[in-house]
This record gives C-alpha cells, sequence and structure tokens, in this order.
C-alpha cells in the first residue's frame, strides 16, 4: 500500500484501450466540441461549496482538466467541528457520460489522466484526495476524525453534489489504498454508484492474526528468490553500522532527520524487514537474481536496499506527509507481519514494523477491533456490484476480500503483482470483467441496485 502504489491507475487512454483488446465505449461526436464549454465552468462555479481553483492543459482531446476544492465537515455528525477544504480533480467530457469516481487513499494526482474504468467506458473521472492527506488538511487536524465512516461520508457528499452534473451512472475505482476506500464507501453508502473495481486492495480483517501474511511471503515465488531475499537481509543487518554510516550522512546531506521514528538505525531495520514485503509487491521472482549476496559490497548492498524498500520514506520529510496513513493502519485497518525467523540475532527493535513506530508518540493511538470485520462482513454478506483484480504474487491481498454471489467477483492475474489491471487478466477474466463493468454503466448496475 506504498503511495507510489496508487499511480499504476493513471493508464492512458491509448494504452489501456488498446491492451483490452476491446474498444471503449464511443461517445458522440457532438459531446466532443467546445460548443458552451464554459458552461463547465458556470456549472462548476454553481455547487455550494466548490472552488474552481483553476483549469489545466494537457488533458486528451475532448477532455477537460480542472483542479476543485471542496468544502467539507472535519466532522460529518458535528457542524460545530469546523470545515476543511477537501482537493479534488475533474476529467470532463460530457454531462451525459458515465462518471468514474477514483479514490486514490493518498493525495489526489495533479494530472490529467485517465484511470482504466475511464478509459474503457469514456467517461468523465472525478478523483477525490483523501482526507488529511496532501492539501485537504484542518488547519489544526485532529486524526480522531480520521476514520474509514469519516471519509466514505466524504465520498458521499462529492457523489450528492456533482450528480447535479452528472445524473448518468456512476462507478468507483481505486487501487491499494484507494481500492480499500472505494470499498468502505460502498460499505455506508451502498446505492451512490452503480458499481466498483478494486485493484489490489488489502483486507486485514482481524489485525491481531496475521499469520496469513508471514505464509505467504514464505511460499511466494521460488525458494531460491527467497532464499536470496533473506540472504540479502542477513547482509544488510550484519553489516548495519557500514549502512546506518552512509543513511545518516545521505540525511545530513540532504537535511533530513529521523525524530519520527526515533533514530537511521531503527528506520534502517525496518527498512530491512520489510525488504520481502515491497519487493513482491513490484518485482517477479527473476528479479531476485540482483539481490546481493554475501560478497557484495556495502555500496552495492545500500543501493539495493535504497532501490527496494525507498530509504527515504522512513526519514522524516517524507515520513511527515505520512503520519495519517500510518494512523488509520494503527487504529483500524491493520497492518501486517513478516517473516523474522532468519534474522535471529540481528533484530533490535521488537514490533519494530508496527504503525506505533510511524506516528508520533504525542498522538493517542486505539485500535478499534470492529471497523475491519463490519466491513469485511458487508462485502461477504450484502455487497453486490463489485469487481476485485489481483494478482497471485501480490503480499497486500495475502487476506483478499471475498465476496458473496450478489454479482461480484475476485479476478487473479497470474503471477501478477500489486500493479495490475484488467488489461493484464487472462482473456477470459478480461472480456468477464469488462462484460460486467459495462453492464453497470450502461443500467444494469441501476436495475441491481433495485434489489439490494
Amino acid at each position: 500500500m506504498r503511495t507510489l502504489t496508487r499511480r499504476r491507475l493513471l493508464t492512458s487512454a491509448a494504452s489501456a484501450a488498446a491492451s483490452t483488446g476491446l474498444a471503449a465505449v464511443p461517445a458522440r461526436a457532438a459531446d466532443r466540441t467546445r460548443a458552451g464549454a464554459d458552461d463547465v465552468v458556470d456549472a462548476l462555479r454553481a455547487l455550494p461549496g466548490l472552488r474552481v481553483i483553476e483549469e489545466r492543459p494537457g488533458a486528451e482531446p475532448g477532455y477537460r482538466f480542472f483542479v476543485l476544492g471542496l468544502r467539507q465537515p472535519v466532522d460529518h455528525t458535528d457542524p460545530g467541528a469546523g470545515t476543511f477544504e477537501q482537493r479534488l480533480t475533474l476529467l470532463h467530457t460530457a454531462a451525459d457520460r458515465p462518471t468514474v469516481l477514483f479514490s486514490t487513499g493518498y493525495e489526489v494526482p495533479l494530472i490529467p489522466r485517465r484511470t482504466e474504468p475511464a478509459v474503457l467506458l469514456n467517461g468523465n473521472q472525478l478523483g477525490v484526495e483523501h482526507r488529511f492527506f496532501g492539501t485537504s488538511r484542518p488547519a489544526a487536524p485532529d486524526l480522531t476524525h480520521l476514520t474509514i465512516r469519516q471519509a466514505a461520508d466524504d465520498h458521499h457528499r462529492v457523489v450528492c453534489l456533482f450528480r447535479r452534473l452528472y445524473p448518468s451512472t456512476w462507478i468507483s475505482t481505486g487501487g491499494s489504498k484507494g481500492g480499500m476506500a472505494s470499498v468502505y464507501h460502498r460499505r455506508f453508502h451502498p446505492h451512490d454508484v452503480d458499481g466498483t473495481v478494486a485493484y489490489s486492495a488489502p483486507n486485514n480483517v482481524d489485525d491481531r492474526e496475521d499469520s496469513a501474511y508471514v505464509r505467504f511471503l514464505e511460499h511466494v515465488g521460488t525458494a531460491a528468490a527467497r532464499d536470496a531475499l533473506k540472504t540479502a537481509q542477513r547482509q544488510m543487518l550484519l553489516r548495519r553500522t557500514e549502512l546506518v554510516a552512509r543513511y545518516e550522512a545521505w540525511a545530513s546531506a540532504t537535511g533530513d532527520t529521523f525524530r519520527i521514528i526515533g533514530s537511521a538505525d531503527k528506520a534502517l531495520e525496518i527498512a530491512v524487514l520489510r525488504v520481502p514485503f515491497m519487493f513482491w509487491q513490484r518485482r517477479t521472482a527473476a528479479d531476485a537474481t540482483a539481490a546481493p549476496g554475501p560478497d557484495a559490497s556495502t555500496a552495492t548492498l545500500y543501493a539495493w536496499l535504497e532501490e527496494t524498500a525507498a530509504l527515504p520514506v522512513y526519514a522524516d520529510s517524507t515520513a511527515r506527509d505520512y503520519i495519517p496513513y500510518w494512523y488509520q493502519l494503527g487504529t483500524q485497518m491493520g497492518y501486517v507481519d513478516v517473516p523474522t525467523d532468519h534474522l535471529d540475532g540481528l533484530l533490535r527493535y521488537p514490533d519494530a514494523i508496527e504503525p506505533r513506530s510511524f506516528v508520533p508518540r504525542d498522538i493517542p493511538m486505539h485500535f478499534d477491533t470492529e471497523a475491519m470485520p463490519d466491513i469485511d462482513s458487508w462485502v461477504r454478506r450484502r455487497a453486490g456490484r463489485l469487481l476485485f483484480v489481483n494478482g497471485t504474487q501480490d503480499p497486500s491481498v495475502a487476506e483478499p476480500f471475498r465476496p458473496g454471489p450478489r454479482d461480484a467477483r475476485v479476478l487473479w492475474v497470474p503471477g501478477g503483482n500489486h500493479h495490475v489491471t484488467i488489461a493484464d487478466l487472462s482473456p477470459a477474466d478480461r472480456a468477464e470483467a469488462v462484460t460486467a463493468l459495462r453492464d453497470w454503466a450502461t443500467g444494469g448496475g441501476a436495475r441491481n441496485r433495485s434489489t439490494e
């Protein structure tokens, strides 16, 4: 669920439509003219609480790209708690086209790129920055308001407002944490959209029982690849002193610090522990041949660790921006566990990879044991019009969502990692996914809603 993950959904129209082997739903030529173009801006400005920040260039032909700000309650149950401006982006093509609600789970990218569902449907796309990320933060953030339900209510208000402009069908989508946010939104507002496509969305039902992740990492890929990663991890911790010195030198040169985690030594240990998880999110067994062995130089070890586990993430200048992410994991969504038996005698910090390590101690954290079981139960028993797209070699979905039979499905990309798309599915599964998506977007979803 790293921050880079959300970018994989921003597939270009040409590449996504071509790779599916199926043409995107055509839009009428009349919808692509500039006739009455200013009406879009006027209509946006007429929406209560919405600010048109700017229109940006670079959108594909037939689209216009806007950066918007929507005034949202800090607490949807208490109007007196104040407001904040939530950043949105809009790719507009025509009011009568389907609209794709794109949840990032983090900050919203300010680039005019369509998600895969928006490409397949030739639809409008509304991107939503998650509360307390990017610029979508109250002046004095109180993280107790950073909950699954509060974010779902943010999305609900967005849909209710923009349905005034886009009355046709709606599809929600997101990848990784954005996919989770899309599912959470559906849990509390199941009728807001006509269908949901969630990519690589984790489902940590019981944070007290994370053995599924350990088992996955002990069996994913090939034995040779897993052994290569374990060897690299051991070498890094055996040469901890030299690697920490390099890490501290980098921080000094860039003006960074390690106050949140506590030290470069602890940050390095966390990075090493996360190596197998982050490796399998983005790479394949064949890539493990590049893992440094016992004869590798310290410089090689450091460079490989930096590339694999993103060392800058654990220093304050980046870690500060993702305190809300770790807070969510540590209070409701839960986190993973990783194998450590091969590192006996080399670890110094018990529970180092727990979310608490990434959240300053003056911010209280109390885990809600009912939040994820509630989501999981809804998906299993009541959810419909849900499509989950996962990769079989992605550790993030070691505990996947398992929807019931009500027009919902999980489709797997063999050998796929955390960056899979519908285009990566087998031809039969790809056809099934696209058929479902188009059925939802052309009214089938609306018909199904009446039966829920």
